[in-house]
């Protein structure tokens, strides 16, 4: 006769089984949300309602799926540097156009804003391989135009899109000048025990104590932690210490990995900083530090560099140390 105490073991294992099923089965549905719960997919408002000018741009991906864009600048002639912005995981580009707009102010730039698969006016569903992707298209056109200064291109990920943002920057050293992360998870394997605490003992990255008995059923592993030590572009590490997301500490073990193959790493704080808001409370350090990286590893080609004094002699920053002292005077 079976035991109430196996009874009880089997129901709960059966239980977990199939709650881990379902995870396994609907992954997608809590790596990306194309929409905020009471919201829909269309866009709430377009740049044109900041009074930005803008232009709708419409991509092709490699395996033909339609992705619709923003490309946005200051002013028409505006020859700064590009930003290819990557957003986070949940809503689409048009919850970001504030920040953009104080990006488009500081920095003197251009924006490309780029929905994701299955974001916005995009076609198609969400996934990694689909995302990356679309990713590539969207630096391809920008490697294209004409009225940019193609050598000036940045990527900008927050969260998930700092993960996009690592593997194009990765693939394409030749075409992205450098990569600004802020607020970035290691992976999504290590994410997911710290969101569903329980999944820690069959799902993690290669520091996990666990089984990691599920990882290969992860489709959008999004590790950045194993690719980011790969990348030789200057990198730009933002962090929010009150990140009630993503723990800090991923941003640091990021900075780290990268820091020991990458001279041209540069770590900063921001203590009051959460995940979305790090942007906002950080103020001016937190624009001029942007500013900062620019100057010293995007500068203006020498026909056109105003940072240079009558002599042709380049006034900006040429190291990670005057860059660091130059911060604290803003903190």
């Amino acid at each position: 006769m079976v035991s109430f105490a196996s009874l009880l073991l089997y129901g709960v294992g059966g239980i977990v089984v199939a709650g881990v099923a379902l995870l396994v089965a609907f992954q997608e549905k809590l790596v990306y949300v194309p929409v905020l719960p009471g919201l829909t997919k269309s866009y709430s408002i377009t740049p044109a309602r900041l009074r930005l000018k803008y232009e709708d741009i419409w991509l092709r991906s490699s395996d033909g799926v339609r992705l619709h864009a923003w490309f946005i600048k200051l002013v028409p002639d505006c020859r700064g540097p590009t930003i290819l912005f990557f957003q986070e995981n949940a809503g689409n580009i048009a919850h970001r156009l504030e920040m953009v707009r104080m990006m488009l102010q500081k920095l003197n730039c251009n924006v490309f804003m780029l929905s994701y698969r299955g974001y916005g006016a995009s076609d198609g569903y969400p996934s990694q391989h689909g995302i990356t992707k679309d990713a590539q298209a969207a630096l391809d056109h920008l490697s294209l135009r004409t009225d940019i200064d193609t050598s000036r291109i940045l990527v900008f990920g927050r969260s998930l899109g700092g993960a996009v943002g690592a593997v194009l920057t990765k693939n394409n050293p030749d075409k992205v000048a450098a990569l600004i992360l802020e607020n970035t998870f290691t992976s999504i394997l290590d994410m997911a025990g710290v969101l569903l605490p329980f999944l820690k003992w069959f799902v993690g990255g290669s520091d996990s104590k666990g089984l990691r008995v599920l990882n290969h059923f992860v489709r959008s592993p999004w590790s950045t932690i194993d690719i980011i030590d790969q990348i030789r572009q200057p990198i730009l590490f933002l962090s929010g210490l009150q990140d009630e997301m993503v723990p800090p500490s991923h941003m640091q073990m990021l900075y780290a990995k990268a820091a020991a193959h990458n001279t041209r790493c540069i770590f900063v704080e921001f203590p009051t900083g959460m995940h979305m808001d790090t942007w906002l409370v950080g103020g001016d350090r937190y624009w001029r530090t942007i500013q900062l990286f620019i100057e010293q590893n995007v500068p203006e080609n020498k026909e056109n560099d105003s940072s240079r004094n009558d002599n042709g002699k380049y006034l900006g920053y040429n190291s990670k140390e005057t860059l660091a002292i130059l911060l604290k005077m803003f903190s």
